[in-house]
């Protein structure tokens, strides 16, 4: 079996993976949609996961395996791949499987996963109908199964309770039916720019009815490269829920001679007699054929074939390519998002700065990368670029956030560019971008020290390598006249080190020395360290490249608690929280009187 070794760094150090808190790395695990097998405790792996459950179609698959290696139990993902899993783990362990969902147990089946090439349209009428095969109430097979299938049925009693129907056409279940359709329809797609997904939707729903074709047995949306960025094509594919795949122009006009209805319209506006035929004909193989020519409306295309072999075990064609932004945060895999750590697990190439890499430990192993120096910034995400329009899912790893001081702002630059004004090739600008938010440093430097972004507060980096000193200065000045706390990003470096002493005097003009400051260096990694300063004592040689500074406005606050110090910046709750009080003196002075009143100590005695 092809998988990675993870074990806890003082019971397993020979683990080429380690985690020191096991309960937090298997939720961070499971939360990126990685298949997890634990040699331990169920309830670890139970515990672990609980939080982070969202749907059982989706849920990445969790076995818990016995110390002895004697018994396997899969816990999560029964429906996504659990199943197969386990008997796979028990096979090479030659260990007993604990199965406990009814349909494996009796059948070795889940009615809503069938074997690779169907898929299930109504997938909630499975667990309707299984209570009647549990009951003992048969089943039957019709339509248009193939052998696989029938292999697949093999164990459930016939009957005529239950129909299970295998078909390409459209149909109508009934409440006891459960519809399989064979994948292994190519829907060739071909749109003018910038055309309205409703039409593209439209023309082929439309064409679907009129051809009988049941929706679910298509099996990807095709189209040529230089349509890969078309948002109705992409809102299509997600409408059926298909990969999309392009092919190139000659790919494409190698099927010239198998078209129906050529276009030199077409041909003159692209350079291929077809796109919609042709791409369909392309994704369905040699021994594909065209079951659905050409339709079109004002400004879309769409035709049909069928695939030459089944099921598809790779689709023909490229996928689009996507740059992924991720924002991996200040390093701790606790403070990734579940996205960026889904978006890493898919990507087929990682890019970065070698060191944020690095930190994503046992989350890149496997992954190819393709590592960067400081300083190389515009290569790094220009190769992002430009291998995604080859096809590649490309991951691009920033700390913190990777729209805060990082790649996100270079990468929509460079595509803002023609390639001639050194921008990337055309192709380079077809790609999908997809960006994960990460905590940057003034969010985890916060975090840790109290609330000090509480009010009005903004970020400046002191770095002069791209922005002239002159404009960093003005912009410090704005933000001493504004009042704002300030985050310096990047406040020195080994040859920089006048900048942040410059920024501290220009600050102290505004808001005096005695504001509270904070010194944040290395946040979320074992060599975290808080220094809480004064802007008057704030000293340069305490800064390093990995310290972010954290100046407070004038109404920032820092105090000493018995479980450490804390700075919080208050928002102008304080006019409320005096009034209150003097509301509460009031009660108590009332309340007093009244006292007086009663037990006759006042000037006024009862009678």
């Amino acid at each position: 079996m092809d998988a990675d070794i993870h074990g806890h760094a003082l019971r397993c150090p020979q683990a080429p993976y380690h985690f020191g808190k096991a309960r937090a790395h298997i939720a961070n695990l499971f939360s990126s949609g990685r298949p997890i097998i634990g040699i331990c405790a169920a309830g670890i792996l139970i515990r672990a996961v609980a939080p982070h459950l969202r749907h059982k179609s989706s849920d990445a698959p969790v076995l818990a395996i016995s110390e002895s290696g004697r018994h396997v139990v899969p816990l999560i993902g029964g429906h996504h791949g659990a199943i197969t899993l386990s008997r796979t783990v028990s096979e090479v362990l030659d260990a007993e499987l604990a199965m406990t969902t009814a349909g494996d147990v009796r059948w070795r089946i889940s009615l809503d996963e069938p074997p690779a090439g169907w898929r299930l349209v109504n997938t909630g009428a499975a667990a309707r109908v299984m209570p009647q095969l549990l009951a003992g109430d048969g089943a039957f097979l019709d339509g248009e199964a193939l052998p696989e299938l029938n292999d697949w049925f093999a164990h459930v009693p016939r009957g005529s309770a239950v129909t299970l129907t295998a078909t390409r056409q459209q149909r109508t279940p009934t409440e006891t039916q459960l519809v399989f359709c064979p994948q292994d329809i190519l829907l060739g797609v071909g749109c003018a720019r910038g055309a309205a997904a409703d039409e593209v939707i439209d023309l082929v729903m439309a064409e679907l009815q009129a051809a009988n074709i049941n929706a679910a047995s298509i099996v990807a949306v095709v189209t040529a490269d230089i349509k890969a960025d078309e948002p109705a094509i992409h809102a299509l594919a997600s409408l059926l829920a298909v990969p999309v795949r392009v092919f190139d122009r000659d790919a494409l006009g190698a099927e010239t001679d198998r078209l129906e209805t050529p276009s030199q319209v077409v041909f003159d506006e692209i350079g291929v007699h077809g796109v919609a035929e042709a791409a369909a004909l392309a994704a369905a193989g040699p021994d594909g054929k065209l079951i659905h020519p050409k339709a079109k409306s004002g400004n879309a295309t769409m035709a049909l074939a069928q695939a030459g072999t089944f099921p598809l075990t790779t689709l023909p064609g490229r996928k689009p390519g996507r740059v992924m932004l991720i924002g991996i945060g200040p390093g701790k895999a606790e403070w990734r998002t579940p996205e960026a750590s889904q978006m890493i697990l898919g990507a087929d190439e990682l890019v970065g700065y070698d060191l944020y890499i690095d930190l994503l430990g046992a989350a890149a192993a496997h992954i190819p990368r393709r590592d960067f120096k400081l300083g190389e910034e515009e290569a790094r995400c220009r190769y992002a670029l430009e291998s995604a329009a080859t096809g590649k899912d490309v991951a691009v790893i920033c700390s913190g956030d990777a729209g805060i001081y990082a790649m996100g702002a270079l990468v929509y630059e460079l595509l803002d560019r023609s390639q001639d004004a050194g921008g990337v090739s055309s192709a380079a600008r077809r790609v999908t971008i997809s960006t994960a938010p990460g905590i940057s440093a003034l969010q985890a430097a916060a975090a840790r020290s109290g609330a000090i972004l509480g009010h009005d507060f903004c970020a400046i980096s002191l770095s002069d390598l791209l922005t002239p000193w002159a404009a960093i200065e003005k912009r410090i000045h704005a933000a001493g006249a504004g009042d704002f706390v300030v985050a310096f990003y990047n406040p020195v470096s080994r040859r920089r080190r006048t900048q942040l002493a410059a920024a501290r005097d220009i600050l102290m003009q505004y808001r005096g020395s005695d504001v509270p400051v904070l010194l944040a260096s290395s946040l979320g990694r074992p060599e975290e360290e808080l220094k809480f300063r004064t802007l008057g004592s704030l000293d340069i040689d305490e800064v390093d490249m990995l310290t972010t500074v954290m100046v407070g406005a004038s109404s920032s606050r820092h105090l000493s608690l018995g479980r450490g110090e804390a700075v919080y910046t208050p928002r102008g709750y304080a006019k409320h929280l005096d009034r209150d009080s003097h509301a509460d003196d009031d009660n108590r002075t009332s309340a007093g009187e009244v006292d007086d009143k009663m037990t006759g100590t006042g000037r006024e005695t009862a009678t």
